[in-house]
């Protein structure tokens, strides 16, 4: 692997010449790495005097004071967010310095929300999404091979490094603990957060289904509004994400129907759920990196009619499809629903993933069977 080098660290820099940069993203996913690798051409420390973290005392008193290093071309500010007037002090660092200092400002859950709860600081950064790795992130050479620890640890960089199955249990519980208890008091005001780590533990189970929320409201014991409200904290949280149904009457689409996958989806326990959350997370970070680097309008979908039949998942750039993705753990033959859907929608290109070897057929006219890898390496994904 090269965790030295995350995939939008090019990007970032050369944003960075003509505004500031935000990045979000899950908790340890990497943020703090990938902006102290943006000082220079090899990772340092946190040490590095061009590093202030707000959670540190005496970075937090410099950062009040406006005390910013001296020569150091680009200053990180992380964790400034969680400063209630944090946007009104970066705007002013940002104005005094302007062409002197570059910014990279870096938070999770919190630096999205509240990034959008103002003016203030339109027009004076750019903001990207950093995501879990994946296989193009991972060295050239080990192909299929790598697919197994991404699969098995996940995404994120300390279990996937690391990649012992305990401390990999004991991660998962360590970081989920830390979200609902630290990042969730910091964004919401949830009462019984008991019932929302009960409600994490179930969630697992819908991957690959369409979500009810009536049902997981019931499990749980809360009203269908109240369960509402907790996916999307847990959403806002980067723990889930959800994707809409994309569709027409032609077809007898399903409108309200969400399907749920997490970030880390090692949390599935499934093999083919599992699975096909890794090849969401994928076409999810595909989207974002697109959207966050070229501007245009990316989103995500499945393919669902009221008879049932579904393709796994649609991309979709500016409204018009650009491609659709089936998931299937084994070498099967074509799915006769990409056959359906291919006649009845104006998708052009319908693929079918898989964890094995196989490769035929044609994209363009029919749906063509893939590795998973070989998918990832001729679509280019970050």
């Amino acid at each position: 692997m090269q965790p030295e080098d995350r995939y939008l660290r090019p990007w970032i820099r050369e944003d960075l010449k003509e505004k500031m940069v935000f990045v979000g993203g899950p908790r340890q996913v990497g943020k703090t790495t990938l902006a102290l690798q943006c000082l220079g051409d090899k990772p340092r420390r946190p040490s590095h005097p061009a590093y202030l973290n707000w959670d540190d005392v005496s970075h937090r008193d410099r950062i009040l004071r406006g005390q910013l290093p001296s020569k150091q071309p680009v200053v990180i500010l992380d964790e400034v967010h969680k400063f209630a007037d944090w946007r009104n002090l970066v705007k002013g660092f940002y104005d005094r310095n302007k062409g002197a200092i570059a910014f990279l400002v870096t938070g999770s859950a919190r630096l999205d929300h509240y990034r959008r709860g103002g003016d203030s600081l339109q027009g004076r950064y750019h903001y990207f999404r950093l995501h879990p790795f994946s296989l193009r992130e991972m060295s050239a050479g080990e192909g299929t091979d790598a697919l197994e620890p991404l699969l098995r640890f996940g995404g994120f960089p300390e279990p996937l490094l690391k990649g012992e199955t305990r401390f990999h249990r004991r991660w998962l519980r360590e970081q989920g603990s830390r979200v609902l208890y630290e990042d969730l008091r910091d964004l919401e005001r949830v009462r019984e957060v008991s019932r929302l780590e009960l409600l994490l533990q179930h969630l697992p189970e819908c991957v690959g289904s369409p979500l009810s929320v009536h049902a997981l409201s019931q499990r749980v014991g809360v009203a269908h509004e109240t369960m509402e409200n907790w996916i999307s904290i847990l959403e806002r949280l980067y723990m889930v994400y959800r994707i809409a149904p994309f569709g027409s009457k032609r077809i007898r689409a399903v409108k309200k129907e969400n399907k749920l996958y997490f970030w880390d989806w090692s949390r599935v326990q499934s093999a083919g759920a599992r699975f096909e959350n890794l090849v969401a997370g994928q076409l999810l970070k595909y989207c974002h990196f697109i959207e966050d680097t070229q501007g245009y309008g990316m989103e995500l979908r499945f393919i669902r009619d009221t008879d049932k039949r579904e393709v796994d998942f649609v991309v979709l750039r500016d409204g018009t499809p650009e491609f659709a993705v089936e998931c299937k753990t084994g070498e099967r033959s074509v799915s006769p629903q990409t056959r359906y859907f291919r006649e009845r929608t104006q998708i052009p290109r319908f693929y079918q993933v898989h964890l094995g070897e196989r490769d035929y057929g044609s994209e363009a006219a029919d749906t063509r069977v893939l590795p998973f890898a070989r998918f990832c390496e001729e679509l280019r994904m970050p």
